[in-house]
């Protein structure tokens, strides 16, 4: 049966008398999308039903763990009891809960954030297992972040962020709070910062002091620490000197004894490696020289004498353990590529109430959606809690992607994945999608691609994810190469694929679509305006259309952050660069049809951006479709919006690309 939430079924048009098709509910604005056959429906129902699971937390006084799944139109948290077992539901709200933490000794009750139609200003709540009520813990009208617990597990930290898109020269603020959760009217303050970018408070073991992080840039981040009794506050990482590059150290936190720090960082080095800090002097030690790739996460547990650590290689994952005293590596499972995520020990880091021999992770690639293992260092056993496969498909048959890599304009390599459809099934050369990550310092890692699987697998589209100069995974310098006033050098890299495209045997350099979502949605706009006789179309989801109007408007706690990646609009200089290359300014250049698709409650990338570059191109004549839904925020989170959006995607693939 088709699974129909928020979607009704109609006639429509005497032309179709017979024909079948869906009308959205009243939460989406459709301007120039056509009516959905149910037959496309019906066709994609099992391209829809991939539920991805991931880890939250294990019990801290039970053999099971948390997860997140979905639960009919948007993900929630379950509770699986060992490995294999049946997920039980825990929450159901309109709005999705994907993260939460169990109360540290006897996990009577747990916290977790939720949000109200994707506006991000998410409230921390407290549910009680023996009866399930919820209550909440933060003040309303705040954006709250949980960060930890002490080691008693009485006392919890966290964050409040004011909310003012309105009042651009107004600096945010972030409160930092210390509250009993059984009794959070009693919240004490313990300091205020005025900017965004505060995050990452954790406990010592004592209780007595904090370490947290200062988030500059992708390629600048400082630690500090703040006295719980003084406030008083020290940073740990040395000032940068004069004419020195700058460097990013977070991940901190207290080892075992107090006296020194484990964190991640690239202070002289091109890579971000796992280092110990002592506090007193502020040395930072590598732990792992050996290793020349990102360290994306690790966890330590000093009572088991292991530390467990992801890198990024080449976009894949590598789960990897250390010796504690030795830092030697130890015996590791082997995993299919893919990307590896939420890496924590069972009973917590440094827990003694916890054995210290298994070790959790998430893992999606290529033909799995994401699901829960663990890893005992002990048995080397790798065990599978969840199975987030969609019962009408056989993964193995899905496509696997295959790295590519081309040179740009001024010689630099770029790479990307690449997942092509069955050259027996489709022969001869294949229409391309390009989809570019946002970020802009995200990265295409060879994983899951989800209901685009319908595309390789029964449209015959080939799909290419680049990561263009400024991507992360390739080092500091080339995640810098993309600031302020080179931003059009990675769209260019977009048009040497292009170039590359051509010289491809079984790729259609005459039919090319690009599309992205976020800092993507901008590049698809930007590739429109460079190079609309060398594609079919593009698909902008909550893109920036004009940076000017977008730092303008995007929530105040991420403008001072977003403006060290793309310059400060305030600038003169940096004002008539952004006039220069904003692609709202350069419409009149878009000549292919554009799918544009947004969030209303959008609180990075203001509804305004969709708006403005939709109007543009209605007032030149240019095609444009726009769908925006009004209980979504920076991207659609909630099944069945996501849903319409993709059969509206395919509607328009067949109107462009597969023409």
């Amino acid at each position: 049966m088709i699974r129909r939430i928020c979607l009704t079924l109609i006639l429509c048009g005497a032309s179709a008398a017979h024909a079948q098709f869906l009308k959205p509910g009243d939460n989406l604005v459709i301007d120039g999308v056509p009516p959905i056959p149910e037959e496309l429906v019906a066709r994609l129902v099992p391209y829809t039903e991939f539920r991805p699971a991931a880890m939250v937390a294990w019990h801290p006084a039970k053999p099971g763990m948390l997860v997140r799944l979905r639960a009919g139109n948007t993900n929630q948290l379950h509770y699986v009891a060992s490995p294999g077992a049946k997920p039980e539901q825990w929450t159901d709200f309109p709005d999705a809960v994907n993260s939460a933490s169990f109360q540290p000794k006897k996990g009577e009750f747990l916290l977790f954030e939720k949000g109200a139609g994707g506006n991000e200003v998410f409230r921390i709540y407290r549910m009680d297992l023996a009866t399930r009520a919820v209550t909440p813990v933060s003040p309303d009208g705040v954006r709250a972040n949980f960060n930890g617990w002490n080691r008693q597990g009485d006392r919890i930290l966290y964050t409040t962020t004011t909310i003012d898109r309105n009042t651009a020269s107004r600096q945010p603020q972030v409160k930092l709070f210390m509250a009993d959760p059984l009794k959070p009217e009693d919240a004490r303050l313990l300091a205020t910062f005025n900017s965004g970018g505060w995050s990452g408070f954790r406990f010592s073991r004592d209780g007595k002091v904090l370490v947290f992080s200062e988030y500059i840039s992708a390629n600048e981040a400082h630690v500090w620490t703040l006295d719980v009794e003084t406030g008083a506050r020290r940073r740990i990482t040395p000032a940068r000197r004069e004419g020195e590059a700058p460097a990013y150290v977070g991940q901190a936190r207290f080892s075992r004894d107090g006296q020194s720090l484990f964190a991640i960082s690239d202070r002289d080095n091109e890579y971000r490696q796992l280092v110990r800090i002592d506090l007193a002097t502020g040395k930072e030690t590598p732990l792992a020289p050996h290793l020349k790739y990102d360290v994306d996460g690790f966890s330590v547990s000093e009572r088991a004498g292991r530390i467990g650590l992801v890198t990024n290689e080449n976009g894949s994952s590598v789960l990897r353990f250390l010796d504690f005293t030795t830092f030697k590596e130890l015996p590791r499972p082997a995993l299919i590529p893919g990307e590896i995520s939420g890496a924590r020990w069972r009973g917590g880091e440094d827990d003694e109430e916890g054995d210290g021999k298994e070790f959790a992770v998430n893992i999606a690639s290529s033909r799995s959606p994401g699901d829960v293992y663990s890893y005992n260092v002990s048995t080397l056993k790798l065990t599978r809690w969840t199975n987030s496969a969609s019962p009408g498909l056989n993964p193995l048959e899905f496509a696997e992607p295959r790295l590519i890599k081309w040179k740009s304009f001024d010689g630099l390599e770029i790479s990307g994945f690449l997942y092509q459809p069955d050259a027996k099934k489709f022969p001869g050369k294949r229409p391309l999608l390009i989809n570019i990550h946002g970020g802009p310092e995200g990265q295409s890692r060879p994983g899951f691609i989800n209901r685009n699987n319908y595309l390789v697998s029964e449209l015959g589209i080939a799909i290419a994810y680049p990561n263009v100069r400024g991507s992360s995974g390739f080092g500091k310098t080339f995640l810098a190469l993309d600031n302020g006033m080179k931003r059009e050098d990675s769209v260019k890299d977009i048009g040497a694929l292009l170039d590359w495209v051509k010289e491809q045997p079984d790729l259609d350099a005459g039919r090319v679509m690009v599309a992205g979502g976020s800092y993507g949605g901008y590049m698809s706009l930007a590739v429109s305006t460079h190079y609309a006789d060398r594609i079919a179309g593009a698909i902008d989801v909550v893109g920036i259309s004009n940076f000017i109007t977008f730092l303008t408007n995007t929530e105040t706690y991420r403008r001072d952050l977003r403006r060290v990646e793309y310059g400060d609009e305030r600038d003169p200089a940096m004002r008539a660069h952004f006039e220069k290359i904003s692609p709202l300014n350069n419409a009149s250049k878009i000549k292919k049809p554009l799918f544009v698709v947004q969030g209303r409650n959008d609180p990075r990338v203001p509804y305004t951006e969709a708006e403005q570059i939709v109007a543009q191109l209605k007032r030149q004549n240019t095609p444009v479709w726009f769908l925006m839904a009004y209980d979504e925020g920076h991207g659609f989170a909630k099944k069945s919006n996501a849903d319409y959006q993709f059969y509206a995607t395919i509607l328009f693939m067949r109107e462009t690309l597969l023409k």
